[in-house]
């Protein structure tokens, strides 16, 4: 019997990919892998830390930078060597980086595999559509070295996947490993006439000021769950949004148990694991019209121009006038939603992994009995 793989996962306890750190660490759990997550810039909460644990993964809070908040290249050069440093006390057979820019000067004694779950020249691209600043040119050559040191790449969908390679010059397209989401634990709750986003609400891929205006133009509330203050000193404030702030999972399952009418005006969303979560809840979903957006959800959502402020208050308040639609509309969500889980997305990384590693010898029966005489 084979022993278990063991691979070391970079996460960071900001946004999305710490929630997706422990849904690949769960699933991997089931095709035996085993998973350290190596945790980048501010420390993992208590509640954090406790998810860690449930997960099954072991956790390590390296207290190094983020690499699109350093504030040079050699800052995230010598991060890469500490996490390269920590993979090989660990022995682990593999790592992978969430931040590929880890492996631009470092030397790892294992094979990597990139997984770009965002950066700063796709959004850039997206959400500004200008020339890069100064300060990004020199993070995109970061992840531009790290991606040519990985083995594989990856990308949570199709559609990121191939502006990554655009952005990039990538020989080919990053492989697709479309992310997985265990769904949240609902209350009971009546069906309410409200809206509900969340994610990070600083974020202006996120486009909350689309929303905001809408806000404006509808008699029913749109709550939004998330933090208005980034860790780069960002904050924004809204006039017509109904902001609450970071929520825990069992809120934002409180929240999702009343099936509102999930919205998204996000110019920018790799993935979109918010929308997810509120997918799997039977939410009908309302979108911006963009690729991914397209790719994840097909027919299952309704999708509006990413900054139509009036085209958004129109698409939540018909939705929360009929009550049919909506139970329709949610009901397909939810069916489309079955398809993201969290073992569907660590198979796929699992064959991911064992393609790139050294191929294992096979047993020579007649050299065995040899040995054994």
């Amino acid at each position: 019997m084979s022993r278990r793989m063991r691979v070391l996962v970079t996460a960071d306890a900001v946004g999305g990919v710490w929630t997706y750190a422990l849904d690949l660490a769960c699933g991997l759990s089931r095709v035996d892998v085993d998973t350290v997550i190596a945790s980048m810039g501010p420390s993992p909460s208590a509640a954090q830390m406790a998810a860690a644990r449930q997960a099954g993964a072991q956790l390590i809070d390296t207290g190094l930078p983020l690499d699109w908040l350093a504030e040079s290249a050699a800052e995230v050069a010598e991060a890469g060597r500490r996490v390269a440093s920590i993979a090989a006390r660990l022995d682990v057979d593999l790592v992978q980086l969430n931040a590929p820019a880890l492996a631009a000067e470092a030397t790892f004694d294992m094979p990597l595999v990139a997984v770009v779950h965002s950066c700063v020249a796709t959004w850039w691209q997206c959400v500004r559509g200008t020339r890069l600043p100064a300060d990004f040119v020199w993070r995109t050559e970061r992840v531009a070295a790290g991606l040519e040191a990985a083995a594989a790449v990856a990308t949570p969908t199709a559609a990121f996947g191939e502006l990554v390679r655009r952005c990039y010059a990538l020989d080919r397209a990053p492989v697709t490993v479309l992310n997985g989401r265990t769904p949240l634990k609902l209350g009971q709750a009546a069906p309410h006439d409200f809206a509900f986003t969340a994610g990070r609400l600083w974020d202006d891929g996120k486009n909350l000021a689309t929303l905001d205006a809408a806000a404006a133009r509808i008699a029913i509330p749109i709550h939004a769950a998330g933090p208005t203050e980034g860790p780069n000193g960002t904050r924004v404030a809204f006039e017509h949004l109904h902001c609450l702030g970071s929520i825990d999972d069992a809120a934002i399952g409180r929240w999702l148990a009343a099936r509102p009418v999930f919205v998204s005006a996000a110019l920018y969303e790799p993935f979109g694991l918010a929308v997810l979560e509120a997918a799997a809840a039977g939410c009908p979903l309302v979108l911006s019209d963009i690729p991914t957006f397209r790719e994840i959800w097909g027919d299952a959502a309704i999708y509006v121009p990413a900054t139509d402020a009036e085209g958004f208050a129109r698409a939540i308040a018909d939705l929360a006038g009929d009550d049919f639609q909506r139970a329709v509309r949610g009901r397909a969500a939810k069916a489309r939603a079955a398809r993201y889980t969290p073992d569907a997305m660590a198979a796929q990384m699992a064959r991911l992994y064992r393609s790139v590693l050294p191929a294992e010898p096979v047993p020579d029966p007649k050299q065995e009995a040899r040995a054994a005489a």
